[in-house]
């Protein structure tokens, strides 16, 4: 049996655009690059829902939100008899660490309860403020004689600002318990999940980061005044205030806010970036590089002012949904290939498991990965389409957001159901990439609209659980 380490760095509403080595001029990820060149990077990896809690769920049980009964924020428990990849591999033998988010229950007023998800360390700290006493990065700050209140200084109803310093900073902190988990002694193989909060929103970025980006060489946000006039409902009320009308606004942010928070959300992934190379240099010191598996990805995306919307909800643009991939394992993976291949979240489960040389369960729904990771496949081909879902994951819009997408290559659909039922979205995405121009209601589209459908409702079907399997006639 293949036994390798696993460092699993999950950042939290990263877009899949914020890597200088795909060809975005301008912002710095040196470190992301060097992963790039020392592995495989898929560029349509999509999460299987825009929201945390049902991507994460999603994509360390290798099954689909709905199925997993993980379909939105806030929910009571993880449903315990689902079982994570982390439980899978400790029951074979590794040793299995966390630092940072886990967000697959709730943490609205108390800690998240734990299930049995097989890791033995668990450093716990949903986000950086200083909200239950079991948040260990706050913990970490009292041990050095500091309070978040002291060290942070995000000036109130700005849109973006200076927050933690970096040398005090949660995704400091988080690589911290990474390096101290990968150098332990011990026999076995090991798997450490990195989840900094990082790069969401606040858009609080260190000031040393922060002065590296000028507001005004950023882009804008990729808006045109009306486009929301025959789009979603939910979408337009966002626009006035993010999360059904109560947070933050891009209809009221002049073009200055605007370009401060695309400037400060380039600096937060700058900073993960940085601690992305302390954790690769400890692996290469350590003697570690060649036998650890590395996976870099999001759990979903973030809107950064795109369509006229800040943040996350019921929508289902590429900039939501769409998130970083990059798989390295120098000697046994393609280096330096770039993947072109349509991918889903729920694949990462059965690639890892595939690469350890364990059996995946019949339950996990995503397809491995590894054909193409060892050069076996085309690199360009995987999937024929990619789905995602939206039902209720949030609070907002009355509680009456439901919505599901079907993918492919050259068109994307959105249906919404309940209250929303008969609005939509369809793109043609060829001679629409930024998903500007809905054709749901064009009446040339209407045939190609009705054929979409029914592969976006079949792709929901096939979302039903394949367990237990059928072993008898009848």
């Amino acid at each position: 049996m293949n036994r390798p380490n696993i460092l699993w760095i999950c950042t939290d509403q990263q877009r899949y655009d914020t890597i200088g080595g795909l060809n975005n001029p301008h912002i710095r990820t040196p470190n992301l690059d060097r992963l790039m060149a020392e592995g495989t990077t898929f560029t349509h990896a999509f999460s299987q829902s825009p929201v945390c809690t049902p991507s994460r769920g999603a994509f360390l049980t290798g099954r689909y939100p709905r199925t997993i009964r993980g379909r939105q924020n806030g929910q009571a428990v993880f449903p315990g008899d689902e079982v994570l990849v982390t439980r899978m591999l400790a029951d074979q033998g590794w040793d299995c660490g966390l630092a940072g988010k886990l967000h697959l229950a709730v943490c609205d007023g108390h800690v998240e309860p734990r299930g049995d998800d097989g890791y033995r360390v668990f450093h716990w700290s949903h986000h950086p403020s200083p909200s239950w006493k079991e948040n260990e990065y706050i913990q970490w700050l009292a041990a050095q004689g500091k309070t978040w209140e002291e060290l942070y200084q995000f000036p109130r109803a700005a849109y973006s600002g200076p927050g933690i310093p970096a040398q005090y900073h949660q995704t400091k902190w988080c690589a911290d318990m990474a390096i101290d988990f990968m150098t332990e002694r011990r026999d076995g193989p090991w798997l450490m999940s990195v989840n900094p909060f990082d790069p969401h929103h606040p858009f609080d970025p260190p000031q040393n980061y922060l002065d590296r980006y000028d507001p005004e060489q950023v882009p804008l946000p990729k808006y045109r005044p009306g486009e929301l006039d025959d789009k979603p409902e939910f979408q337009r009320v966002d626009h006035q205030g993010s999360y059904g009308g109560k947070g933050m606004s891009c209809a009221e942010a002049t073009e200055a806010d605007l370009r401060g928070v695309v400037a400060a959300y380039y600096a937060m992934v700058e900073q993960v970036d940085t601690h992305v190379g302390r954790m690769l240099d400890v692996l290469e010191k350590t003697g570690q590089r060649e036998n650890t598996i590395v996976i870099f990805m999001s759990d979903h995306g973030e809107m950064l002012g795109d369509h006229g919307i800040l943040l996350k909800g019921p929508y289902f643009y590429d900039c939501a949904i769409r998130v970083p991939l990059i798989i390295s394992w120098p000697g046994h993976f393609q280096e330096g290939v770039v993947s072109k291949a349509m991918v889903e979240l729920v694949d990462a489960v059965p690639t890892l498991l595939e690469a350890c040389e364990m059996p995946a369960p019949s339950r996990v729904q995503g397809e491995s990965l590894l054909p193409i990771l060892e050069g076996r496949a085309d690199p360009h081909q995987h999937r024929e389409s990619v789905y995602c879902e939206y039902y209720n994951a949030m609070p907002g819009h009355d509680h009456s957001a439901f919505g599901t997408m079907y993918r492919d290559r050259a068109h994307k659909i959105c249906v919404y159901h309940g209250k929303a039922r008969g609005q939509g979205e369809l793109y043609d995405l060829e001679a629409d990439p930024d998903e500007f121009n809905n054709l749901w209601y064009d009446q040339e589209h209407a045939e190609l609209r009705h054929e979409l459908i029914l592969k976006c409702f079949d792709r929901s079907v096939f979302t039903m659980d394949p367990w237990p399997e059928r072993v008898g006639h009848y």
